[in-house]
This record gives C-alpha cells, structure tokens and sequence, in this order.
C-alpha cells in the first residue's frame, strides 16, 4: 500500500478553520495574498495566522505557503516583511525566468502553478521544473481574474504517467467525493484543496477539512 499524499489546504483565513486544519494533520497552509480572490486574506491577519502555524510546528511541521499571482517585488517584499511564509507560490503567469528571479531573491522554496489542458507543453513544465522547487497542477481557470480555487477537476489522464524531477501537487476542485478517484490515477507527492472544503465560496468549513484529510490518511 503506497503511503499517503501530504496535504495542503489553500485560502484559509480564520483561526477556527487553521486549528482544525492542523489538528487534522495539513502539512501545508495557504494563505492567499490576491485581492480579487474570495479568500483573500490581508498582511495583519496573515501574521496573526502564520504565527500559530509556528507555534503548532513544535509537534509537527507545517509550512505556511503564501500564494501570489504575478506579484511584484514591492508585494513581495511588503508581505514577507511582515509575514513568516516558509514557501511563495505562483498562480500567475509568471515565466520561468521571473520563477528563477523570485528563487533567488527571496531564498524561499517556490511552488509554480501550471493550469493543465490537452494543450500543456510539456517542455514548457521542464523548463519550469528547472527553477521551482515544486510544480502543482491545477485546472485551467475559466475566468482569468480568478485563477485557482475554481472547483473545477482537469482530465488526470493527461499527467498518468508523467515523471517529474521535482515534487508536484495534484490541484483542481478535490474533494471528499473525487480524491480517492484521483488517487487511483495519478500518484501527487501532495494534494492541494481549497474550494472542496468550504461550506459557501471564500468560507472554509471545519469539518469539511478533516473529513477530506482523514479520507487521505484512509487511502493510504
């Protein structure tokens, strides 16, 4: 039996939802740094949440991925500077050259988003795969502004069988009811889930997030 996918859950933005996200074993916070997203959450509460995620890692280790798309360096610098983010990830256009740039400046590991289509070049994912530390593949948003947490699924045969040098997380409207079909086609180093745990768009649900979590652990 092969072991468990970490799990990562994205767009949390309130203490309750966090601790029970914690308590049920997330490996990965998300907290969302774009204002045209429901789950939004602005620098003052980000610290507030961020700081429990470090007092939680005394027991286990947890790291707070702050998500961005196609920031600049003036946001980047304002929410790190205030902000104890362990990973950046970027859920924009960003070319492979600015994911290098980021790397580099900011000494951080970076997840690079990829939306996946029939039509994803996967010279393209190589080239991104050169300068990320980990990939995630999500679907392909239908609105532009709103680039993930869309709970729409991709077809997981366009990546069964890929091989990737780096890490990868399975995105991509997850939830209770799909995760085990989605692990029985692909095998995801981790699984990233936003909209598939939330009672309404934009509101985590508490027990939504250990029902999806303790489903992973039953798979395994």
């Amino acid at each position: 039996m092969s072991s468990a996918p970490l799990v990562k859950i994205c767009g949390l933005r309130e203490e309750e939802t966090l601790s029970a996200a914690l308590e049920a074993g997330a490996d990965f916070i998300g907290l969302v740094f774009y204002p045209p997203s429901p789950r939004s959450v602005d620098s003052g509460a980000a610290k507030n949440l961020a700081e429990i995620v470090k007092g939680y890692c005394v027991s286990k280790k947890v790291s707070t991925v702050g998500l961005f798309v196609d920031p600049s360096d003036q946001t980047l610098e304002e929410v790190l500077g205030g902000v104890a983010l362990d990973m950046i990830q970027l859920h924009g256009s960003e070319t492979p050259e600015r994911v290098r740039v980021v790397d580099e400046i900011y000494n951080l590991p970076v997840i690079k988003a990829l939306p996946v289509t029939p039509a994803l070049d996967f010279n393209l994912v190589a080239a991104y795969e050169a300068v990320s530390d980990w990939l995630l593949f999500d679907a392909k948003p239908v609105d532009s502004n709103l680039p993930g947490g869309t709970g729409k699924t991709f077809d997981w045969g366009l990546l069964e069988g890929r091989r990737f040098s780096k890490p990868w997380m399975l995105s991509g409207g997850l939830n209770v009811d799909n995760i085990a079909e989605a692990l029985g086609v692909l095998r995801p180093d981790a699984v990233d889930v936003s909209s598939g745990v939330e009672s309404v768009r934009g509101v985590k649900d508490s027990a939504k997030i250990k029902e999806f979590i303790n489903k992973i652990k039953l798979l395994s």
